[in-house]
């Protein structure tokens, strides 16, 4: 991230460990933080209670929005259309497309847009990275740049002066997120990845995969508990 930290921010919060670390990070930095979750009718609503942690921990106001009527509407993505199954395998795979739930960000980010509004925000963010781009059109610098541009006309006069749309990883790999969340001591045992939702992580999903690379390529020890890897112990 260039430039002085904001005041504050509203943070798109999804229970996983780039939103985390993101907010751990501006936290970190003295931004007040407003997390932002959506109930946007995915599969399942586990990570909610996981973005609801990370806001106690930082002291920070937490909010769930409730779009399922949006998500019934979204079919075809494995995220939110029960018919679509989970696929197993890396980001990479051409399989992961399934994964891809239309226009998710930019709703997302605009309805953080009129929050900042309400209440004097200078900062919105999310934690997209650069293994997110080759999947989903929308974590990609394209994006950031355009919904930026649209967020700012859409709102002329009414954003407070210097606001920005951060998103301090776009360039980074979840392994540069692991180390970052590390050196600020994240509670990564309070994250939560998984698509499926189990008990434990499923450990074989495509986000689970990423996760487990991660901190193998950061020299991060893993905290997560994985269903598929139960007989030898956790990566």
């Amino acid at each position: 991230m260039t430039g002085p930290a904001p005041r504050t921010a509203v943070l798109i919060s999804s229970g996983g460990m780039d939103s985390a670390v993101t907010a751990y990070d501006l936290a970190d930095q003295g931004t007040s933080l407003i997390l932002l979750s959506f109930d946007y009718g995915q599969r399942h609503v586990k990570e909610l209670a996981y973005a609801a942690r990370t806001a106690t921990r930082l002291g920070a106001a937490h909010h769930t929005v409730d779009l399922k009527s949006v998500g019934t509407l979204l079919t075809g993505s494995a995220l939110t259309d029960t018919s679509v199954s989970v696929p197993a395998g890396h980001y990479s795979d051409t399989t992961m497309a399934s994964t891809v739930v239309p226009n998710r960000n930019a709703i997302m980010l605009n309805i953080a847009a009129a929050v900042a509004i309400s209440a004097k925000a200078d900062a919105i963010g999310f934690g997209a990275h650069a293994g997110d781009h080759t999947i989903y059109p929308d974590c990609r610098p394209l994006f950031f740049d355009k919904v930026t541009q649209s967020i700012e006309a859409g709102n002329e006069g009414l954003l407070v002066p210097g606001f920005r749309v951060l998103a301090p990883f776009l360039h980074l790999t979840k392994a540069d997120i692991a180390r970052r969340g590390a050196e600020l001591k994240v509670p990564f045992e309070e994250t939560w990845s998984c698509y499926k939702g189990g008990e434990l992580h499923c450990g074989v999903c495509g986000t689970c995969v990423e996760r487990r690379e991660a901190f193998t390529l950061a020299g991060v020890v893993d905290p997560t508990a994985y269903e598929a890897l139960s007989g030898e112990g956790s990566r």
